[in-house]
């Protein structure tokens, strides 16, 4: 893995963007329905309870967001929210949007992953799998006390939003491989994902231990945004206007048999 390219420190923000625009109405139903509430409502006790209402935002989301390959990773949170369906990226800026609107700032580390992480889910067609894919991989900033978190930093990665990455190794040692079903935004409750080696693996689960898969770290940016804004999304604008009616309706569990792709689930 290439180091992370030197940049100021991320500080991460609470507020909208227009990827996450929390303050739609769609975001804010989503919010309620999780029994979450945002700092400046009257009934707010989001202090107390910002981990824990995150954690079943995330089941909601992957209860009620169907898994596809969209390749538009700028979409706003409540576009996705919708269509009823988005890739992991979108998915994940869903989570993000909700942490801001309950006063949890958030930040995304850039990673750039070997394309050939996708390829168990292409047979066949791998030669259509870019070669990197640029991957937003969300971060909370809690107060560490008030949530019972010793990780070192108040930066909490998603891969670790249900427990420390050795927690969940050693809670379900399959880790995750990429084939089949289950994306990468639903093993995140379940096992760890780990992109820098550190995680101490059972010994039949190196699938816990993606590292090998990222070719560069591009460090924090305060927004997915500014990631995007800096770097580009994984296929250029036409490619992602070719591919999209096509991959942003296809099952993230199903296999894909034709045009160019981008696999962003």
């Amino acid at each position: 893995m290439k180091p992370p390219r030197p940049r100021a420190e991320a500080t991460g923000s609470t507020e909208p963007t227009r990827i996450l625009d929390w303050r739609h109405p769609r975001v804010t139903d989503l919010i309620r329905s999780v029994g979450a509430a945002c700092p400046d409502s009257p009934d707010s006790s989001f202090s107390s309870g910002q981990l824990a209402a995150l954690r079943r935002a995330h089941g909601r989301i992957a209860a009620t967001v169907r898994p596809v390959y969209s390749v538009q990773d700028e979409r706003p949170v409540s576009e996705v929210l919708r269509r009823g369906r988005g890739s992991c990226s979108q998915r994940l800026a869903i989570l993000e949007a909700v942490a801001r609107a309950t006063g949890v700032p958030t930040r995304v580390r850039g990673l750039l992953v070997d394309g050939a992480f996708w390829h168990p889910r292409f047979p066949g067609l791998r030669r259509l799998v870019p070669d990197e894919v640029l991957l937003a991989w969300p971060e909370f900033r809690f107060d560490e006390r008030a949530h019972g978190l010793d990780s070192g930093t108040p930066w909490l990665p998603v891969s670790e939003l249900f427990g420390g990455l050795d927690e969940l190794s050693a809670r379900r040692a399959t880790g995750f491989t990429n084939a089949g079903a289950e994306t990468l935004f639903e093993a995140l409750s379940r096992t760890a994902v780990d992109w820098d080696g550190a995680t101490a693996c059972a010994a039949d689960a190196a699938s816990c231990d993606l590292s090998a898969h990222v070719r560069t770290d591009l460090g924090h940016f305060d927004s997915r945004d500014d990631l995007f804004a800096r770097h580009g999304q994984t296929l250029c604008g036409p490619a992602r206007w070719v591919a999209e009616p096509v991959l942003g309706r296809r099952s993230a569990g199903a296999r894909v048999s034709a045009a160019p792709l981008t696999p962003t689930g």
